[in-house]
């Protein structure tokens, strides 16, 4: 399962996700069609742009507590001081991804960022 983690900004536009998440896509030459999941932090999991984007990819939009952030720390790839000041992780969209991708998930690599969004690709058996 291939899940697309990811961390955007308050207003962020479901064209500005889309973009960020094709291009994690390209990045790590993932088919669309493979992706089966697009994740962010719970607060935004249910925001008209998050769940937008989500469709427009034809996968679920789900959410992810901090608290589950938290418990993969350790995975992963990049450090941000600023998230982890305001959210108390390194980095949202490969917590999520990581989260979403279940135990044995593994990120393909570092997320990806625009100015408005990041995105992290996962891979797993789901949880």
């Amino acid at each position: 399962m291939i899940v697309a983690g990811v961390g955007c900004r308050t207003a962020t536009s479901a064209d500005e996700i889309e973009q960020v998440v094709r291009m994690a896509l390209s990045v790590f030459k993932v088919s669309a069609g493979r992706l089966e999941a697009l994740a962010t932090e719970a607060g935004k999991a249910a925001e008209p742009a998050f769940v937008d984007a989500a469709r427009r990819f034809g996968v679920p939009a789900r959410g992810c507590t901090i608290d589950e952030l938290g418990r993969v720390a350790d995975r992963i790839l990049t450090r941000s001081a600023r998230v982890l000041e305001a959210k108390g992780v390194p980095s949202v969209a490969e917590a999520c991804a990581l989260v979403v991708a279940g135990e044995n998930g593994c990120l393909l690599g570092a997320r990806v960022s625009t100015p408005r969004a990041t995105c992290a690709l996962a891979d797993g058996d789901g949880r």
